[in-house]
């Protein structure tokens, strides 16, 4: 496996401790609806939560979460509205980013809560 898609993983595992510490219930990992793919849906307080997880090794080229784009951005709204209505699912949904970089000993990880609206990713 490429170094890359193993730092992915890892925080993503990283993700799923962080955000149960925090008391998130874990619904999903890696949901796919066709191309699309949300990296964890959670639930908190009756809210669904669809996080998108960005990992890095460093910061140099920038903070991770600047990688999530518009297309990126509609391409969740996708998946998430096929997924709440597969699962009719009647809660209130929010757009949450994980901003994960390794240090060489430690991991930060900056959350980004209400990230994006889907109606303003037109």
């Amino acid at each position: 496996m490429a170094a890359h898609n193993q730092l992915g993983i890892e925080g993503e595992n990283q993700a799923v401790a962080y955000l149960e510490a925090r008391g998130y219930i874990i619904r999903e990992r890696n949901w796919r609806s066709g191309r699309n793919e949300l990296d964890i849906i959670a639930e908190r307080a009756n809210h669904l939560i669809f996080f998108e997880v960005k990992t890095r090794s460093t910061s140099n080229w920038g903070a991770p979460e600047t990688a999530i784009t518009t297309p990126k951005m509609r391409r969740m709204a996708q998946a998430a509205h096929h997924y709440i209505r597969l699962k009719r699912i009647d809660s209130p949904v929010q757009f949450d980013i994980l901003s994960i970089v390794h240090q060489t000993d430690h991991w930060v990880i900056e959350h980004f809560e209400d990230a994006f609206l889907p109606m303003n990713i037109h």
